[in-house]
């Protein structure tokens, strides 16, 4: 379902600019004048590819500030404290100017007679689909303080799976970078030197050291190509993965990834599980629930088993049996939901799905940094190796020669 970019202006002339998910331009309009939006413009959003898509971002907005928010909101709320006057609280203590405003902005909204959940879908790009709708639940079941804690704590989940994953790959792509950056420096600039002397000195080039120099001549001659080359591959790259067949295909390729791939499906069923888990405690019914979760669970392949998920649960039949028939989710995890569904209690036992493999993501971050390290380290034994040996074989040979 394509993305659009819209403007629209509400009931009292206010211009309203946001994004959107809808089957057609028609559907879009269509859509925000059943919110009591007047749409004055609206065009078709394409994103570039994403390297890691599991986690929401909220326009700028930084997860901790998101996190205090909903907490504090919760405490007044259910301190008895009014929602328009909670959010005229918090919008004269928050720090953050752009946060700040938008706070202010719902604030008149809820003033002028709409929902607290209305208002936070004036705001898509900061407030997530997911959040607007535990909202809007939370507001029909006289729950919202109970859901806005909860959302703190899935954001706080969120943002702690993050810096995991960055924890884990910062050391080897730091140690990758440096290695590629001191090879390229020697390649280019040590090792012309280099032979420029033993062609003076009359000594026979050998071969690797041969390779070595063609390689950093054409580096040094040819940069602008390679970067224009890269360049559009990039742009390829990116234009195909935004085409339906080719964001399944990357997403596929991620969850198959050697090392990598492992922690990527963990990650991905831990959200999934979470993110359900949390919409049907807060009272979103299941199909909405799904449909929610498709959208956030930020791979396509993952996506689409979710969306015949909820067909199938649309149809009556149970969740863990039309998982069964894919291959994306794992065994466990799936006699776990159906436990879940026949004991009633499917969102506790999603809770306990996340709960393991969030352990086994720690588990899968700790392998990968055990793994990659020493890989990494014998690669760049191997580049140094023969970098070493490209330099000392003619060094030897000028050695014999002024021996003779």
């Amino acid at each position: 379902m394509p993305k659009y970019r819209y403007e629209a202006r509400d009931v009292s002339g206010k211009l309203v600019k946001g994004t959107m998910k809808a089957a057609s331009k028609e559907a879009l309009i269509a859509r925000l004048h059943r919110m009591g939006y007047l749409a004055v413009g609206a065009d078709e959003s394409i994103g570039g590819i994403k390297v890691v898509s599991l986690f929401a971002d909220f326009y700028g907005i930084s997860a901790d500030s998101m996190v205090i928010f909903n907490i504090q909101l919760a405490s007044m709320i259910n301190s008895g404290i009014t929602i328009l006057d909670s959010l005229r609280a918090l919008s004269e203590q928050i720090d953050d100017k752009k946060f700040k405003v938008i706070i202010e902005g719902i604030g008149r909204s809820v003033e002028s007679g709409s929902s607290f959940s209305e208002a936070l879908a004036q705001e898509p790009r900061v407030f997530s689909k997911l959040f607007v709708n535990m909202v809007k639940s939370g507001e029909a079941s006289g729950k919202l303080g109970i859901v806005l804690d909860r959302f703190a704590k899935f954001i706080e989940y969120q943002a702690d799976l993050r810096q995991k994953i960055k924890g884990a790959l910062f050391y080897p792509a730091l140690l990758l970078a440096a290695g590629v950056a001191v090879t390229l420096l020697i390649v280019t600039f040590i090792i012309p030197q280099f032979v420029d002397i033993f062609s003076k000195s009359g000594i026979k080039v050998p071969l690797p050291t041969v390779i070595l120099f063609n390689i950093g001549m054409a580096i040094k001659r040819f940069w602008h190509t390679f970067i224009l080359c890269g360049i559009l591959v990039y742009l390829l790259i990116s234009y195909y993965g935004n085409t339906g067949a080719g964001r399944y295909r990357f997403d596929r390729l991620k969850l198959r990834l050697p090392f990598i791939g492992a922690l990527y499906l963990r990650a991905a069923i831990s959200r999934f599980s979470r993110t359900l888990a949390t919409l049907l405690s807060s009272g979103v019914p299941v199909l909405l629930a799904l449909e929610i979760t498709r959208d956030v669970v930020g791979n396509e392949a993952l996506g689409r088993v979710i969306a015949n998920l909820r067909e199938a649960v649309e149809k009556g039949e149970g969740m863990a049996e039309t998982l069964k028939v894919g291959r994306e989710f794992p065994a466990d995890s799936i006699q776990m939901i159906a436990v879940g569904e026949r004991t009633g209690n499917l969102d506790a036992m999603l809770d306990k799905v996340s709960g393991l493999y969030d352990l086994r993501i720690g588990y899968a971050i700790k392998k990968l940094t055990t793994i990659l390290e020493p890989v990494l380290l014998v690669i760049m034994g191997c580049m140094v190796g023969f970098i070493m040996a490209s330099l000392l074989l003619p060094i030897f040979d000028m050695i014999q020669i002024l021996r003779r």
